[in-house]
Parts: structure tokens; C-alpha cells; sequence
């Protein structure tokens, strides 16, 4: 089950495998190969179990052939060319080794010694580093020109970056860093600089890394073949014994990682080749940032208390989940089996999430279940299961390499989903066109080699408005797919959504005051979109969390229907999920309206499924969702609250109101690994643990389900899953499982999406994306291929409704949020990381117009208020926004982002809307009201934490 698999960077055929339907064949040292035609002598080689020595190749960059280590011996052919750069050509006969090739590559590698320091033994990289191999594979036994003359051995080291050196005084100019930093991230922030021996690798116009634009993906490090850049974290702790794979526990794109380890000590996260997810890139955050899982602050011990004003009290796991249970038993006893209700967690594998809904079903008594989905892809799951049958996307993140237009609307890839931000700059480079819909101007509008060809700079609200003079442009253009919607459409759908998008009313022209984007660009993107070849729609939070975020969506869906582009590689509809398990979450039954599987509670079959095998009466009428929780709890008749890893009081809107909520129970419970804002109105705080901790799976955005592997002893003595498990038995209903293993065997007996996932199957081919039963034993990569989930496609009339959150004199501007690269959601992990030296607090971006009507200059203190509530921020004046727009991110609880966001939501799934507030920004010199309440009520809960730790801090001491 550990997949335990070797450290550092694995086999390396040493240039990438090529895709062709011929085949070559050729003789490699005697022996017969067939390849695929443009394979390289050296991947033909490696595959046949012959490695050529190599420096400067590696089979995650295009080969570039300047170590002049891989050299063959081609009979009939002069000289002797370098093996990586020289494709295969039929009847070949090519040698790999010989006295002269002994001789060539020796003498190169005493070249390269020749200006190297001779410190292996010290040396970070001993053990791990590729020059030192080469040498022992050249049989490079003494160095003739010593170190007289120039050299770089005194060349000073680059330490800026908090998570990797820089040496150059190692570095042997193999370019590997640059191609990949090029090729793989795509940002283009290395170079090198001087020409001849001068030459070394450069952060931007010599800059140091920090200071550099080097976003810090350790794509750098992950390709340098010696010490030059190196982790820190192998320089002070060595080199591993052992990995294992798991999955990154950030965002939706699921990566896998290797946590390669000394014992029980994570050394460092390395991204996984294998993954097919991101296939060997990571990001700032899964690569570095995972230092939170041992941090100081972990909540390691069960604590309680009666009053939220009263000091915590360290207990044992048996006190602490006996108190939980006997609260909760008493408020249902006074106020009814509603009374109570759980959240699960995004952040939790699927297994913690099906065994925390499946406690509230079963031992609760109620449907009172939600997550965080609610507050951000809700609306996903409502919008394409009316038009596509099915609540998720349709495609695999590699799908774009097929693509030839690109439609991302209200997502910041580069900062929300950086490893997919990667693959989609890479195709921009490699042609395919790109439209832009956001209110901002994000990274891809126009960034290092990528420029978009439309970017529709709409209002924030305008979503719908701005869907429909797309939807109105290809109707009435004649640019329909129309033996695609004919073939595989509702007929009577079709032309009652064709009649509506064609009115006057939802041309470009007429919703240009609308959306603030002039006709003609909606137009030219529209035809773009229609006729540009194989067209994919990707979208983020920008779309869902409105007011009319469902009806977006459905918009979304409409327009992929009318132009043919579903079920097929390369396009698609395609939801960019903010947190590691969102879709996991959802899939489990985390909707207080559906089942594991979206399946409706009313639906009888269903639930005699479930009673049969859990042994229990379920409620057949929906639950409370979360905002619903909040308004109950206020009015007095919801009293009790099971919360595992999600932090509403911070990341929900109107904070005013959720607190109000939270001091209205009378039994919260939190689970969870740090005192987060949310635990701090807790009465039993519960210590949860890591991804590095537990067992499991992640489901992300394109439905791939990845088993999450324990690879240290949990740091409470229970994992989650153990914790729900005892809970429930103190509730008089008992779950059985003695491994996460079985979980997810009764998940696949009663969800048949999933009918065909185990463990055994997810370690032998790696992940598999849902459905996965016996129709499609593999997996779906893609989804819809030959007709809709629902049977046929159904378009649905998306009518424009402005939001109620309006402008006026008294609040002139609109606030929009998102997120920032180095942070993630509401910072409870990244802030206990070196990820705050990018980005220490929230700020509130405005342009430079709306500045300078208010006076306000860059770094100035701001107070931004709403209808809601007001807080204070530092501003960041920057034409990123348009005028009439702020935006800031909401990872600082101090921020007080939602203390001025409303509670208005989506119509149909109660999604906050998030993205549309009204303000008023000018110039303070204090704090707001409410940072000075909390400043104080912060400094109260931890100093009441702080009074609990303290007797068992002595004894420990002593």
C-alpha cells in the first residue's frame, strides 16, 4: 500500500518520447530497436536498456546537445554526434561505446572537473548529483589542468530564496535550469548571462532569485544536474534513504509528488514524473510549502471548554469525543434531530468525507450536511448537470495539447492552478489562440511569450450578459455546429435557446453597456471561439460565485453544445476547482440534497440502497446548506455544529454574520490543525492531521482519483477518519473499517461512478478518473464521447439578471477577490510557511484613475467599505484593474476581506457572490472597527490556548 518507490529523480531516457504512428528500426550495440519515428539515438537506446552518458539531457526538456557527453559512433557516418540531438533513421547501426567514445567523454568531463570544486564528500548533492556519476562512468581518475588561472570557485552564492541555493560556482552552464524554466514553467525568468567562460546562469538582468520573477516551482532545481541549485532542506538535513507517492494537498490540479524521507521525516517534496496530472512540474506551494505539517502552532492534543470565553482544557482523545457526543445528544433531546449538522472538508480525502456525511446521515438522524463547495463550484455542479448530465468537467488537463483555442473566463491560472497554467502557456506558444474574459488583467492577458488575442476586460456581474453576445454572435453568423446539436441535442431545447440568444436584445451591441466591452471585440472572439478549430472553455471562481453563477455556467455549457466542441480531445467544458479534494467532496454525497454520487435523497431507490447497507432510517427531505445553518443558528433553532477542515468564519461572506451564527450555538465542534478562525468559537477542538499523515484519495478537477499515502505516524495518535469513527460510536452507531482501504470499497459498492475504483487499482495504474465501473474498467479521461451523460444535450435560456449589489454615490467602485500564486485559500497552511516573504498580507489593488480621484498613493493605508462592513487595507495602485474595479485576495484573517462582502448569492445553489461588492475606498490612518475587535479577540483565544498548552509545555521541559 506505501508505494514505496527510489529518492531523486528516477530513470531518465534523456530526451521525450515521441508520438508517431511509424516505426523505425535500427541496431543500437548489436542489438535490434524499433522506435517511433523522431526518437532520438538516446531515448532508443535507454529504452533498450543502454544509457548513454549525458549532462545537458534530460527527457522532461527538448534536447539541446551542448555537454558533447553523448556522443555515438553511426556507421558510415563522419565524426561522432551527439546522440540526443540525432533522430533514428532506418537501418542505423549506431555504437555506444568504444576506446575513442571512452577517450571523447573523459576528456570532457575533464573539462568540466577542471573548474568544479572537488568537495563530494561535503557536498549537498553526494550521492544525488550526475556529474559525479559521469565521472565514475567516463573513468575520470585525475584532472590535468588544475585550478591555476581564472576560475569560479570563489563565485558567491545566491541564499534570497527561502527554499533553494544558488552556487554558481557548480554550476557547469548545462542550460537545463533555463530550458526548463522556458519549457516546463514558462516563465522565462532564467537566463544566461556573459558569453564564453564567463558564462552562468542568471536570474533576470542578474538579480537575485527573490528579487528575480522566478515564481519558485523548482522546475530549476528538479533539472540541475549537481549542487548548483539545491534545496535547503537537503543541505541541513542530507540526502533520503525512501519515498513514497502521494498527492499534493493544494489545489484542484491534483499533482503527484514524491515525499522522499529519513524515517519518518519529510526531506523534500519531489514531483513525480509519473503523475499524469503534471507529469513531473509542481508549483511554489506543493513543492516547498510543506513545512505547516510540523509547524509549532499544530493542534496536537483533544481540548474542551463550556464557553468560548472560558481557558481550553487539554483532555484525552476518550474525554474530549465522549463530551462532543453527550452535548450533541443533549441539544437534539431539547431542540430536535435538526437541531444539529456537519460540514465536510475539501481539504479531507474522500474517505474522511463519506464517513463525516455518512455520521450526520446515520447517526445524527438528518441531511444537515455541506461543504465548501457551496462557496465556490456549487453552481458547477448545478449548471452542467442541467445541460450535460453529469456535475463535473469533461476533459484531462493533457486534452490541451489538442487545443486550438483557449477560453479562460473568471480563472487566474498562473496564481490559482500553476501547473495547468504551465500546460495552457506552453500550447499558447506552440499557436493555439487565447481569449481572455476578466475583469482584470491577469498574467495571461499579456505575459512572457503569450499574449492573448482577446481579452474582454467585462464588469464584474456582466457574466451572463457578456455569455449571451457570444451565444447571439455564433447564432446568428451561421457559425452553429449544426450536425453536432442535430445528432445530439434536444431538438425543442435547441430552438427555444437559438430564438432567445438571437434577439437584438443580447447582441454585442446592445450588452456593450452592459459588460463595458466594446462590440467589436465580443464579436471577434465569439467567431474565434466558433471557427478557430478544436475550442476549450476553462473556467474558475469568477464565473461561479455570482448571483447568477448557475446560469453562467449553463451559458458556458450552451455555448460548447452550439459550436460541437464536447467529447473529443481538446475541448470541453472545464471547471478549475479552487481546493485539492472539491470535486472528492461533492462526489461523496456532501450536498445536504444528495447522496454519494449526486444522487437526491427523495429518490426511494436510492435510499433503500444506503439503508440496506448502513442499517438505518434516512431522512427523504434536503437538509440545511450552510447559509441555512447560519440563519437557523441565529434564530434559535440549529444549536450544534461537527466541523472537519474547512474554516467558514473566515473564507464565508458577511463575517458579521457568520460570527453571530458561531456565538449563537451551543456545541461547536472543530477538527481541524490549527486554531483557526472557526476553532476559535469552538467548545471541542480536535486535532486533525496532514495529507503527509493519512491514507486515502484526492479527487481532482479533471475527476482523477489519486491515492494519498501516509508517509508519517499522525501527530495526534488518530488520523481523521479514526476520529469520525469514534464519534459515532459514542452516538450509538457503529462503522467498521479498519483502513481508509475499506472505505473506499463500500464507496465503490454503493456509487457507481465508481463501481470499479480500489486501492489495488489505484496502485497499479497510478489514478483513475471517474466513471470508472464496468462500462469503462479504465477510467473516462473524456467525457461525452458519443452522447451526454442525460442522454442528449439540453441548452437552457440563460436570462440576464443584474445583481442587486449596484453602484452608487455612496459606493461607487466594485470590490472583485481572488487569490495570490505564493497563498493559498484562507492561509492556514501557507502562512506557516516562507511563503509569506512573496506575500506577507492582503492588499487592495486599484487603478491608477480611482487613485488619484482620492488621493491615494501606492502603499497608503485604504479603508474599503461596503453595505456589509469595512475594513482597512494597504493599497497597491496598478493598472491590472480597470477603473470603477478593486480587487484583493482574502488569505489573512486580519484582512477582514468578508467582513465587507455580502451574503447575496446564486439563485439556485446559494453560492455567495463573492465577486460583486459595492465599496467606497479612502484614505485612513487607523484600523477599522472590526480589526480592532478582532485584534483583541485573537489575542484572547490565544492566550487561552496558550494557558492550556502551557502544563504540558513544562512537563515536556522537564
Amino acid at each position: 500500500m506505501r508505494n514505496t518507490v527510489t529518492p531523486g529523480h528516477g530513470a531518465d531516457f534523456g530526451t521525450p518520447r515521441r508520438e508517431s504512428v511509424q516505426e523505425v528500426t535500427l541496431e543500437i550495440d548489436g542489438r535490434q530497436v524499433t522506435v517511433p519515428a523522431g526518437t532520438s539515438i538516446m531515448r532508443a537506446a535507454a529504452e533498450d536498456g543502454v544509457n548513454v552518458p549525458k549532462l545537458c539531457a534530460t527527457d522532461s526538456l527538448e534536447p539541446f546537445g551542448s555537454c558533447r557527453l553523448c556522443l555515438v559512433e553511426i556507421e558510415g557516418r563522419r565524426g561522432y554526434p551527439a546522440s540526443c540531438t540525432t533522430p533514428v533513421e532506418a537501418g542505423m547501426k549506431v555504437r555506444t561505446q568504444s576506446p575513442k567514445l571512452q577517450d571523447l567523454r573523459r576528456n570532457v568531463m575533464e573539462l568540466y572537473i577542471s573548474d568544479h570544486p572537488l568537495d563530494c564528500l561535503t557536498c549537498a548533492a553526494n550521492g544525488d548529483c550526475e556529474l559525479q556519476d559521469m565521472a565514475g562512468v567516463t573513468g575520470l581518475r585525475e584532472v590535468r589542468y588544475g585550478f591555476d588561472g581564472d576560475n569560479h570557485l570563489c563565485s558567491e552564492k545566491d541564499e534570497s530564496n527561502p527554499y533553494f541555493t544558488y552556487d554558481p560556482s557548480k554550476c557547469i552552464v548545462c542550460n537545463r535550469c533555463v530550458r526548463a524554466c522556458e519549457e516546463t514553467q514558462g516563465t522565462f525568468a532564467l537566463t544566461i548571462s556573459g558569453r564564453g567562460f564567463e558564462s552562468r546562469v542568471s536570474a533576470g538582468q542578474d538579480e537575485s532569485f527573490l528579487d528575480s520573477e522566478c515564481v519558485s516551482c523548482g522546475a530549476c532545481v528538479a533539472a540541475c544536474p549537481t549542487a548548483t541549485l539545491q534545496e535547503k532542506s537537503i543541505i541541513h538535513m542530507g540526502q533520503p534513504e525512501h519515498a513514497v507517492v502521494t498527492t499534493c494537498a493544494y489545489c484542484g490540479v491534483g499533482c503527484a509528488f514524491k515525499a522522499e524521507m529519513k524515517g519518518g521525516e519529510v526531506v523534500r517534496m519531489t514531483p513525480y514524473k509519473d503523475g499524469l496530472a503534471n507529469e513531473g512540474h509542481a508549483c511554489v506551494k506543493g513543492r516547498f510549502a510543506w513545512g505547516y505539517a510540523t509547524h509549532k502552532e499544530r493542534i496536537r492534543r483533544p481540548m474542551i471548554r463550556a464557553k468560548i470565553t472560558d481557558p481550553w482544557r487539554e483532555v484525552s482523545w476518550d474525554e474530549a469525543l465522549d463530551y462532543a457526543a453527550s452535548e450533541f445528544r443533549r441539544i437534539q433531546a431539547k431542540y430536535g434531530r435538526d437541531s444539529i449538522g456537519g460540514i465536510t472538508s475539501s481539504r479531507c480525502t474522500n474517505e474522511e468525507t463519506y464517513l463525516v456525511q455518512k455520521l450526520v446521515r446515520a447517526a445524527f438522524g438528518n441531511n444537515n450536511v455541506d461543504t465548501c463547495a457551496r462557496v465556490c463550484h456549487s453552481p458547477t455542479g448545478y449548471g452542467l448537470k442541467q445541460t450535460l448530465g453529469e456535475s463535473a468537467g469533461t476533459q484531462t488537463f493533457k486534452s490541451i495539447e489538442h487545443t486550438d483555442v483557449i477560453l479562460v473566463m473568471g480563472a487566474n491560472p498562473t496564481d490559482g492552478h500553476p501547473v495547468f497554467a504551465s500546460r495552457l502557456k506552453r500550447r499558447v506558444r506552440e499557436g493555439a489562440k487565447l481569449i481572455v474574459i476578466d475583469p482584470r488583467r491577469i498574467d495571461i492577458v499579456d505575459g512572457p511569450h503569450i499574449k492573448a488575442d482577446f481579452h474582454l476586460p467585462l464588469r464584474p456581474g456582466t457574466n451572463v450578459a457578456m455569455v449571451n453576445a457570444l451565444a447571439h454572435v455564433i447564432v446568428t453568423e451561421g457559425l452553429l455546429a449544426d450536425a453536432f446539436i442535430a445528432e445530439r441535442c434536444e431538438d425543442r431545447a435547441f430552438h427555444q435557446w437559438r430564438e432567445f440568444v438571437a434577439r437584438a436584445e443580447n447582441s454585442p451591441e446592445a450588452m456593450a453597456d452592459v459588460t463595458g466591452v466594446p462590440a467589436a471585440q465580443i464579436r471577434g472572439a465569439a467567431r474565434l471561439y466558433a471557427s478557430g478549430g478544436n475550442a476549450a472553455i476553462y473556467y474558475g471562481l469568477g464565473v461561479t460565485e455570482h448571483s447568477q453563477g448557475s446560469t453562467t455556467v449553463m451559458g458556458i455549457a450552451n455555448l460548447a453544445m452550439a459550436t460541437g466542441n464536447v467529447g473529443r480531445e481538446g475541448v470541453g467544458v472545464n471547471p478549475l476547482r479552487g481546493q485539492n479534494n472539491v470535486q472528492g467532496s461533492c462526489d461523496m454525497g456532501s450536498f445536504p440534497h444528495e447522496l454519494p454520487g449526486y444522487r437526491h435523497v427523495s429518490d426511494s431507490s436510492v435510499r433503500d440502497l444506503f439503508e440496506a447497507a448502513w442499517g438505518v432510517t434516512l431522512q427523504p427531505e434536503p437538509g440545511l446548506r450552510i447559509p441555512n445553518m447560519f440563519d437557523a443558528a441565529i434564530h434559535g433553532s440549529f444549536k450544534g455544529l461537527y466541523c472537519q477542515g474547512e474554516d467558514i468564519v473566515q473564507s464565508d461572506p458577511n463575517t458579521h454574520h457568520v460570527a453571530a451564527a458561531m456565538e449563537s450555538m451551543e456545541c461547536i465542534v472543530v477538527q481541524d490543525i490549527f486554531l483557526n478562525e472557526t476553532a476559535k468559537y469552538a467548545h471541542v477542538l480536535l486535532p486533525g492531521t496532514t495529507f503527509l499523515e493519512k491514507d486515502g484519495t484526492f479527487t481532482n478537477a479533471e475527476r482523477r482519483i489519486s491515492r494519498v499515502r501516509r508517509v508519517m505516524a499522525p501527530m495526534p495518535g488518530l488520523a481523521d477518519w479514526e476520529v469520525t469513527i469514534e464519534l459515532a460510536k459514542r452516538l450509538g452507531y457503529e462503522m467498521n473499517y479498519r483502513h481508509p482501504s475499506e472505505i473506499m470499497d463500500e464507496i465503490a459498492r454503493l456509487t457507481p461512478t465508481f463501481h470499479g475504483v480500489s486501492y489495488a487499482r489505484l496502485d497499479e495504474a497510478g489514478s483513475l478518473q471517474w466513471p470508472c465501473n464496468d462500462e469503462a474498467p479504465d477510467g473516462t479521461p473524456i467525457m461525452h464521447v458519443d452522447h451526454f451523460v442525460r442522454g442528449k444535450g439540453r441548452f437552457m435560456i440563460t436570462q440576464y439578471v443584474p445583481t442587486d449589489e449596484k453602484v452608487t454615490p455612496r459606493y461607487p467602485l466594485l470590490l472583485t477577490t481572488g487569490r495570490i500564486l505564493s497563498q493559498y485559500n484562507v492561509g492556514a497552511q501557507t502562512r506557516r510557511t516562507e511563503n509569506v516573504q512573496w506575500h506577507d498580507e492582503d492588499r487592495l489593488e486599484i487603478h491608477p484613475v480611482d487613485a488619484e480621484d482620492r488621493g491615494i498613493r501606492d502603499n497608503d493605508w485604504v479603508g474599503i467599505k461596503s453595505r456589509a462592513g469595512e475594513t482597512v487595507l494597504r493599497a497597491v495602485v496598478s493598472e491590472r484593474m480597470q477603473p470603477g474595479v478593486v480587487y484583493t485576495t482574502f488569505h489573512f484573517p486580519e484582512s477582514g476581506a468578508n467582513v465587507i462582502t455580502t451574503d447575496n448569492s446564486d439563485w439556485a445553489t446559494n453560492c455567495p457572490e463573492y465577486k460583486v461588492t459595492a465599496v467606497q475606498v479612502l484614505p485612513v490612518a487607523q484600523p477599522s472597527e472590526w480589526q480592532r475587535q478582532y485584534s483583541d479577540f485573537n489575542r484572547t483565544q490565544l492566550d487561552l490556548l496558550d494557558a492550556a498548552r502551557a502544563p504540558a509545555d513544562t512537563l515536556a521541559a522537564k
